[in-house]
């Protein structure tokens, strides 16, 4: 006979590891990296925004944008802990 390994099941009471929820989390985290790694589509110089070339203001608006895909990945993270806390009554996930 062969060994399976240990993978939860959702017979055994435990959530499932991947959800939706954790799916837009890794999103929410992957997008920046993936936005500023595709040099090819920011690196140009129009259009300008007030005399600054594109390459440099598309570069300083991910800034905002990834502060703001963190706390809402790190708001989500949290919403699943005390979801998954609670299913497990109390049990630390």
């Amino acid at each position: 006979m062969s060994e399976t390994p240990d993978v939860p099941r959702a017979s055994e009471g435990k959530p499932p590891v991947v959800t939706p929820v954790r799916v837009v989390i890794t999103l929410c985290l992957v997008a920046p990296f993936v936005a500023m790694l595709w040099v090819g589509s920011y690196a140009k110089v129009d259009p300008t925004f007030i005399g600054i070339p594109f390459f440099y203001w598309y570069q300083m608006l991910w800034v905002l944008i990834s502060t703001a895909l963190t706390m809402t990945a790190f708001t989500l993270w949290n919403r699943d802990q005390r979801a998954r806390k609670s299913q497990n009554g109390g049990a630390s996930a």
